[in-house]
């Protein structure tokens, strides 16, 4: 399958997750302080009443197929991942076979910003952090809702700067030592780096991109009955909605 050229936020996210698919799961736990996996759950549970067998459910950013794994084992729907680094989606190869999951899920390289599927050809798409590495979100949102039929479930997660002052201060101490550190401890340089990258990364998004705009982003994307819930006192952000025209 052809891949259109990636851009450079693309290009950047290819480069500083291209070293980390081997430990990026259980590292991903461990530097959330283990709510990384409660937030997919969440994301997942907006998507379960799409799950009948002759369903079909897209995971964009699907990454070693966390989420893939995760509809799979709560839905009787066909899921297909798509993500732009084949490295992390070999590493989702091995996950999905160790499972037992290859018959119900099919791992792709592609884009966001530019899926390679029909208008409509989805019931319900997630998607997971991955609006902080495109350059228009809202081009990317329209892109994602182009793809999903009228009356399907969207849903999302992302990392979220808590708006509460007191909690912020406490966040942004451990992205800027903790975070970095830890990375450095449990996964080495690589994982360093990306401790090092994510606080600002987060914070930089939130101040182009408030809660607020992205909310209506999705509605002028054609997302109906947009709802979204802050995760661990802010820490993380669930959105759902409905592809409108159903």
């Amino acid at each position: 399958m052809l891949v259109p050229p990636p851009d450079r936020r693309n290009s950047f996210a290819q480069r500083l997750f291209t070293p980390l698919p081997d430990r990026y799961d259980r590292l991903a736990e461990l530097l959330s302080f283990g709510q990384n996996g409660r937030w997919r759950r969440s994301m997942v549970g907006h998507v379960v009443p799409a799950g009948s067998e002759d369903q079909l459910i897209l995971d964009v950013a699907a990454g070693t197929a966390g989420i893939s794994l995760q509809l799979a084992r709560r839905v009787g729907a066909r899921i297909v991942g798509v993500d732009l680094t084949e490295q992390m989606l070999r590493r989702g190869a091995r996950n999905v076979e160790a499972a037992g999951q290859a018959g119900r899920i099919a791992l792709v390289t592609g884009r966001a910003e530019q899926l390679p599927f029909p208008d409509a050809s989805f019931d319900a798409l997630t998607f997971s952090y991955l609006l902080r590495y495109v350059a228009d979100p809202q081009a990317t949102l329209a892109e994602l809702a182009r793809v999903v039929r009228p009356g399907g479930t969207i849903a999302s997660l992302e990392f979220l700067l808590p708006p509460n002052p007191f909690w912020r201060f406490w966040w942004r101490l451990y992205t800027a030592t903790l975070l970095p550190l830890g990375g450095l401890v449990t996964g080495g340089r690589e994982w360093f780096a990306v401790g090092r990258f994510l606080g600002p990364s987060i914070a930089g998004h939130y101040r182009r991109y408030p809660v607020s705009w992205t909310v209506r982003a999705w509605q002028q994307a054609g997302i109906a009955d947009v709802g979204w819930s802050a995760m661990s006192l802010g820490g993380g952000l669930v959105m759902w909605g409905t592809r409108a025209g159903g």
